[in-house]
């Protein structure tokens, strides 16, 4: 089957372009990944959902896949345009605990998230603590030309570089106006390399710099891994749309000073060559936050009793560069529709897959699903596709799973490895014993195949005291629900 070429949008140049590695055969992504101070919550999760759906679609492509993600455990600070307090060590002092448990707590945590997604892992979790001495080395090479030290730490001037805010657009002072105003600062966009403890206060997290006792930035982080795991430059480089106002926009001046680089007109002068972001995941009420409201979480979702890749379902329904609204309608739809797929794959449990994918019936559908993927990544179409090669009939079963497998490696909805009882989550607040449920629903098919109609309607109102619908005549054959 001939693959289509593989377009993705460029967030630092705004259009689709062929993705032509720069490296023959590779693919290099590094992925933003989650400050540890606080679980995430579903709408962080949708961004890690994207870069995996990236990176399979890297490795579908036959590219050799080196997918970096980090983990921010010390320099981000509570407000993101690098002002306020480092939100590590605030967490810490609320808990009362020491912050380096808070951050292998909630690390643990977010793994858990992406396993729970059926996310890939990465080829390296990134710890920003391991790579201290290598933020203090970048710091010092680019120094000279690119900075400039105040009482508060040592500053990036972001007028030493070309094209400084073009992945933002941000081209004046007032485009950066939500940055908090610094004594000392000489732009209004210029912003923290290394932050100085300052007198009198304690940080449970600190180093000795030529700048003082301090801690490094949140941007000098991103860069400096990236381009020790991944080499400057790299392919892509994934976040949520939120970074690439500020946190990209700083990313890219860093690469530019340390690379010796000029105009942003050639893309690779920025550190990688494509800039990729999902866009948010949203509510009626607004953006989530993790202070407005219930929190939404992944573990908030199973408690309700909703699987985790239904969650998983709904991000794919809709395009990565697209706002997402999320309702508790729309994950029971996404649900719903997961579940009609595990019932189709069911039926080919028990068939071994052939080595080839080459059908006439599959030729069109597969074609429909390289085209969406190719297409900046178009899941909302590719699941189309999925389910149309689950609804061919009279097909060779054998031939008929290999092309199901072929689709759900790139779209990760584990198919083959789910069943109607792992999607059959029973809510937190629910004390019912499932096995109870099924003798009673034993009992009342007894009584309706007997046309006992008294005792089947007795059995099902017992099952409603229960808090159990009983689903009669459900196409999906679910049977009950909770």
């Amino acid at each position: 089957m001939t693959q289509t070429p593989l377009k993705l949008f460029n967030s630092l140049t705004r259009k689709l372009e062929v993705f032509e590695p720069v490296h023959p055969g590779e693919a290099r992504v590094y992925t933003c990944g989650p400050t540890v101070y606080n679980y995430p919550h579903i709408g962080n999760m949708r961004a890690y959902v994207f870069a995996d759906i990236l990176g399979r679609t890297l490795s579908w492509k036959g590219y050799k896949l080196t997918h970096v993600i980090n983990i921010t455990d010390v320099g981000h600070l509570t407000d993101d345009a690098d002002a306020g307090e480092d939100k590590m060590e605030k967490m810490a002092a609320e808990r009362a605990q020491s912050i380096w448990d808070i951050a292998r707590h909630y690390t643990e945590a977010y793994w858990a998230d992406v396993k729970a997604l059926n996310i890939r892992q990465p080829a390296e979790w990134a710890i920003a603590t391991d790579y201290i001495e290598a933020m203090i080395d970048f710091a010092k090479s680019i120094a000279d030309q690119h900075c400039y030290e105040i009482d508060s730490g040592l500053y990036f001037d972001v007028s030493t570089v070309e094209d400084y805010g073009r992945l933002a657009r941000a081209v004046t002072e007032e485009g950066e106006g939500r940055i908090e105003s610094v004594e000392g600062k000489r732009n209004a966009a210029d912003f923290a390399i290394w932050r100085k403890t300052p007198p009198g206060e304690n940080r449970q997290m600190e180093w000795d710099s030529p700048w003082g006792n301090g801690a490094p930035g949140w941007h000098l982080e991103c860069s400096v891994m990236s381009g020790k795991l991944l080499g400057f430059p790299f392919d892509i480089h994934t976040g949520g749309i939120d970074h690439r106002e500020i946190h990209h926009a700083n990313e890219i001046a860093q690469n530019q000073a340390f690379c010796g680089c000029g105009s942003l007109n050639v893309a690779t002068h920025s550190g990688a060559k494509m800039w990729m972001h999902n866009n948010f995941l949203v509510e009626r009420s607004g953006k989530m936050s993790k202070s407005a409201g219930e929190f939404l979480r992944l573990q908030l979702l199973l408690d309700k009793g909703y699987h985790p890749l239904a969650y998983r379902m709904m991000c794919l329904q809709a395009h990565y560069r697209g706002e997402l609204e999320f309702s508790w309608a729309g994950l029971e739809a996404a649900l719903t529709r997961l579940k009609r797929m595990v019932m189709a794959a069911e039926r080919l449990a028990d068939t071994p897959s052939t080595d080839a994918i080459d059908h006439p019936r599959f030729a069109p559908i597969l074609a429909k699903f390289s085209d969406a993927m190719s297409d900046d990544l178009n899941t909302a179409i590719a699941i189309t596709a999925l389910e149309d090669a689950l609804a061919v009939k009279k097909v060779d079963a054998g031939i008929k799973r290999a092309v199901v497998e072929h689709m759900d490696r790139v779209l990760g909805l584990d198919l083959f490895n789910l069943t109607r009882a792992d999607l059959r989550i029973r809510p937190k607040t629910t004390e019912i014993d499932e096995a109870r449920i099924e003798d009673a629903l034993a009992r009342r098919k007894e009584a309706r195949a007997a046309k006992d109609f008294a005792t089947s309607d007795a059995i099902r109102d017992e099952l409603a005291a229960m808090g159990v619908e009983v689903m009669d005549g459900d196409p999906l054959g679910w049977e009950w629900k909770l």
